[in-house]
Order: structure tokens, then C-alpha cells, then sequence
């Protein structure tokens, strides 16, 4: 087990009506895709998840809009917690194993040197 516990967000419907309204190519997400796991602080119960979600939902509503749509000036502005928690259904995990042998690193999902 590692020192990290886990959020995972699945879009509700203000996020599938906006990504749906970007373009009308008929390619939209559902709720059912499969969602980015972001690990976080360990917590002691779901008060304490919320407490350190509370430090950080920018970064992941930021993430989940980067996901569907780079152009930012798409992206809804004013964005709140109370917004996010409207946008959002939000899963707390709190025991996280490393099943691997080797060190946790972090990659750059838009590195050009990958191609």
C-alpha cells in the first residue's frame, strides 16, 4: 500500500451537454468512459477526502476540460467548487497498492518525443 489515496470524477450532464455542444461531429463522451484516476494525499474518512479535494478541484476540472477540448476559451469560465461538484460525481479511494516493482514516475501525456 502506498502513502496516497485516490479521486476519481465521472461527468454528470452540464459536462456531457458542454462537451456535446463543441462541435457536431457526434463524438461525445459518456459517463461510462473510462476516467483519469488522480491520486492525492492520504485521508482518514470522506470529510477528510473533501477537505483536500477542496485544495485541488481546479487542477482536475482543468484536466477533465483539457481532456475533451484544448481551446480554452471554450472552456466555462468562472469555474467554482460548487461547479465542479454540479459537473462531477466524485469517488474517494482511500487504500491505493503499487503492484509494480519500480518507482512511480510522472510522464507527459503531450510529449512530442514519445512519436
Amino acid at each position: 500500500m502506498i502513502n496516497r489515496g485516490a479521486v476519481i470524477v465521472l461527468p454528470r450532464k452540464p459536462y456531457l451537454d458542454w462537451a456535446a455542444g463543441l462541435d457536431d461531429s457526434g463524438i461525445v463522451p459518456t459517463d461510462d468512459d473510462e476516467q483519469t484516476v488522480f491520486l492525492i494525499p492520504n485521508y482518514d474518512d470522506d470529510a477528510d477526502g473533501w477537505r483536500i479535494l477542496k485544495s485541488c478541484w481546479d487542477v482536475i476540472f482543468d484536466e477533465q476540460l483539457l481532456g475533451w477540448h484544448t481551446d480554452e476559451s471554450a472552456w466555462p469560465q468562472n469555474r467554482t467548487f460548487a461547479m465542479f461538484r454540479e459537473w462531477f460525481d466524485v469517488k474517494f479511494h482511500s487504500v491505493v497498492e503499487d503492484l509494480c516493482d519500480y518507482e512511480i514516475e510522472e510522464e507527459d501525456a503531450f510529449d512530442d518525443d514519445d512519436e
